[in-house]
């Protein structure tokens, strides 16, 4: 096995410390870099990168915050510049289906001259469970701005696994893969859901965006999350990404995670106990 390391962008990710993780259990080297890691990696400190990427030999990348804002593809151009330069020779990109941006960063990769995958994906069922949805679930009510268009969430353990297979499978290369869960359910439907496993009431509210995003501002969220959250919330869920599509199947030979097994996995870590709720009070 070549001993050059596999660098992993983002490794406190929710996909890439699972990335990580699979990587390693696999026997593979790692290099997971971050902003608080030595070497440290910064998206928004180009000189950071060269250091980070010297010595590696393929990269799971994943931008922060995502390739929907307007500096990705500048940034993902320097990226891959550093990368000819440093001998890196595999790229892997976390995608966003339907965003424009990232569709940009996408074609700098591709016409990069180094060999590459996209795995492109729909919203993470895990933004239910480890993002900014949680504290919404543990009160019994999420509030967001978007009403009954559907989307096929997918499961990040399955991101991860079809990331792992791009990076170490040379079959693969050089190839798009469009992933999403396996049916498309709205934010309310997914509330439902996650009530009746629970077996206590978790309310799904929706409110306009500018009142979203004025509450946002109100507790001090950075201007460019809050540009991007409208993005996604106006643009990317409009209903272009409603259909299922079957890139999990395509690499891993088999379905794509339920919601209902997400739900389950969730319930067996505690993650939306009273006493998690309690926690957080």
């Amino acid at each position: 096995m070549n001993p050059s390391p596999i660098l992993i962008i983002s490794k406190n990710g929710k996909v890439g410390h699972r990335v990580d993780e699979r990587l390693q259990a696999l026997g593979c080297t790692t290099r997971g870099v971050s902003r608080s890691t030595t070497p440290s990696f910064d998206w928004k400190r180009p000189e950071t990168w060269r250091s980070a990427m010297q010595g590696t030999r393929a990269a799971y990348v994943a931008y922060q915050p995502d390739l929907a804002v307007p500096q990705a593809e500048s940034d993902i151009r320097t990226f891959v510049e550093i990368a000819r330069e440093v001998g890196l020779e595999h790229i892997v990109l976390l995608s966003g289906r339907g965003e424009a941006g990232a569709q940009r960063a996408e074609e700098v990769v591709k016409s990069s001259g180094l060999s590459w995958n996209i795995v492109r994906a729909s919203w993470f069922f895990q933004n239910f469970s480890e993002s900014f949805m949680l504290d919404g679930i543990l009160a019994g009510e999420l509030i967001l701005p978007a009403g009954d268009m559907l989307e096929p969430f997918i499961d990040v353990d399955d991101i991860a696994d079809v990331v792992v297979a791009a990076l170490i499978q040379p079959g693969y290369r050089n190839r798009l893969f469009e992933v999403s869960g396996p049916r498309a359910m709205t934010f309310g439907q997914c509330m439902a859901e996650i009530s009746e496993a629970l077996g206590r009431p978790v309310k799904y509210t929706q409110v306009p965006v500018d009142a979203y995003i004025s509450a946002l501002n109100e507790q001090g969220v950075p201007d460019e999350m809050q540009w991007l959250l409208r993005e996604l919330f106006t643009v990317v869920l409009d209903g272009r990404n409603s259909q299922v599509m079957s890139g999990v199947e395509e690499v891993l030979g088999r379905p794509a995670t339920d919601f209902k097994s997400y739900i389950q996995k969730v319930i067996g870590t505690g993650v939306w106990t009273a006493e998690s709720l309690q926690e957080t009070a």
